[in-house]
């Protein structure tokens, strides 16, 4: 399973593209390949999780949330239904990071996911 979903999430995010776009791709994947029945990201906004980005059929009954870091700092939460493999979403979360940027303060300077 996490093979396969890797590759998937490793092929939207080569591929590029506008960050909502590679985003709801990620989410889509997992939902498709990473036995999740639904898949979101939160961004971290000022003190509040806002959610973004988001695929399936909610079960929050089996809901697993993770941190997802930039530079030491929390820009979002990668929060899935139906898959407890910690190891595989932390993989997740690392590569879509740069891509949680959305709303983060760079301080002016520019930066590509």
């Amino acid at each position: 399973m996490s093979d396969a979903a890797l590759a998937a999430i490793d092929d939207v995010l080569d591929r590029g593209g506008d960050v909502d776009d590679v985003l709801r791709g990620v989410v889509d994947a997992l939902v498709a390949h990473g036995d999740c029945s639904w898949a979101g990201i939160l961004f971290a906004e000022d003190d509040e999780l806002v959610l973004g980005p988001h695929a399936g059929d909610a079960d929050p009954g089996l809901r697993v949330q993770l941190p997802v870091v930039y530079d030491g700092a929390r820009v979002a939460e990668l929060v899935v239904d139906g898959c407890d493999n910690h190891a595989f979403l932390e993989q997740v979360a690392g590569r879509i990071a740069t891509h949680c940027l959305v709303g983060w303060d760079t301080a002016g300077e520019p930066w590509v996911p």
